[in-house]
Order: structure tokens, then C-alpha cells, then sequence
């Protein structure tokens, strides 16, 4: 593995991802799109890859039994703080470059604000373990741009890339197939990101 992607994983784990989770409280708003996709979905258990505090997986554990939710990250205060949040729900320490599950594990699996921050080295690496540990759906929230462009993000280089995800997705895995995708802007409880809903088949040869 790259230098890059182990220097953005001691990031995140450490004093700059705690920041983060202090000024990331779980914004009630999500709980409409939620809902619409799990009525939609029917998933019999999810995985979310950079769960942090668990603003997504609250609404995930409303709908299904908290034993089927899991949701992993590299930072431990988050966890901690997950776990008194949603007792019940699976929380553990994982990389998103090396997941601890089986393939095909669950129904559901996506990443929210995480690919983002994803170095290109690594990039296609996690993306293939989205898809790999997924049955039937891969979801993706993540900021859009036609071509890849970096922000300056607090203070550091290398932090936060725009891409066009989706794409990427169905370029690298012709075994996703598209089903719906859309913008979430800040008055709906997001950060402005496109989101892409896939379902996974046969790869195409």
C-alpha cells in the first residue's frame, strides 16, 4: 500500500479525525432519504465503510434489528461514542482498503463522504471492497466533478479529492448496474453530494 493512503489512515485515526466527529453531530434531516430507500431496498443487513458517529446508521437501526447494521472506521473516539449511541449495532475497527468480511456478506453496503478522501493509489482498491463484500447493492454519497480536482482541505494537500464516482464505479465493475442517482443538498440534511444507487449482477464479459 502507498505511503499516501497509510499517512491519510493516521489522519483520520488520530487528533484530526477526532476533531471531525466533535463537529459532525448526526443531522435528523437524513432520516427522509432514509427511509425511502430502505423501503425501497429491503435490505436484511447493511454495511456502512466510514461510519464515524453513526449519523447514517441511526436510521438503518430504526428500520432493521441493530444486529444486521454494521458499520466500521479507523477512528476509535467515534466508534466509542457510536457504540453508546446505537447499542446494539455492529461497530469495529476496520481499514476500508482491507474489510473483515466475506464476500457477498451483505445486502447493502455504501459509503458516505468517504471515497472522497480516498488517494488514487488507493482508490480503486476500496472501491473493490465496497462491491466485493455487497450481494445486491452498492450505494455511494460522495461529491461530484467530471474530472478529478482537489480541495484544500484544513490545511492539507492530498485530503479531499472530487470525482465522478459513479462513473468510476460502473467503469471499474461492470458487474454494477445503475438504478438511480440524485443530489443532496444542505437544506435536505447532506453536504451537497450526488448519490448512486447500484445493483450488482454477473460481470459483464
Amino acid at each position: 500500500m502507498t505511503k499516501e493512503a497509510v499517512r491519510l489512515e493516521k489522519l483520520w485515526g488520530g487528533e484530526f479525525g477526532d476533531a471531525y466527529t466533535l463537529r459532525n453531530d448526526p443531522d435528523k434531516r437524513r432520516s427522509v432519504f432514509w427511509n425511502a430507500l430502505l423501503r425501497e431496498t429491503k435490505p436484511k443487513n447493511v454495511l456502512e465503510i466510514g461510519c464515524n458517529l453513526g449519523g447514517n446508521l441511526r436510521w438503518i437501526a430504526e428500520k432493521l434489528s441493530p444486529k444486521n447494521v454494521y458499520g466500521v472506521d479507523i477512528n476509535e473516539s467515534a466508534l466509542v461514542k457510536l457504540k453508546k449511541r446505537l447499542p446494539g449495532v455492529n461497530a469495529l475497527w476496520a481499514q476500508a482498503r482491507e474489510l473483515p468480511f466475506r464476500d457477498g456478506f451483505f445486502d447493502l453496503t455504501f459509503t458516505a463522504g468517504v471515497l472522497i478522501h480516498q488517494p488514487s493509489e488507493s482508490l480503486r482498491r476500496v472501491m473493490n471492497e465496497v462491491v466485493r463484500v455487497s450481494s445486491r447493492r452498492v450505494l455511494c454519497l460522495e461529491y461530484f466533478s467530471p474530472k478529478i480536482e482537489e480541495i484544500f482541505y484544513r490545511n492539507h494537500q492530498g485530503a479531499l479529492f472530487k470525482r465522478d464516482y459513479g462513473g468510476l464505479y460502473q467503469e471499474w465493475f461492470p458487474e454494477l448496474s445503475l438504478k438511480k442517482s440524485g443530489f443532496l443538498g444542505k437544506n435536505r440534511g447532506w453536504d451537497d453530494v450526488t448519490f448512486w444507487l447500484f445493483e450488482k449482477g454477473q460481470k459483464k464479459r
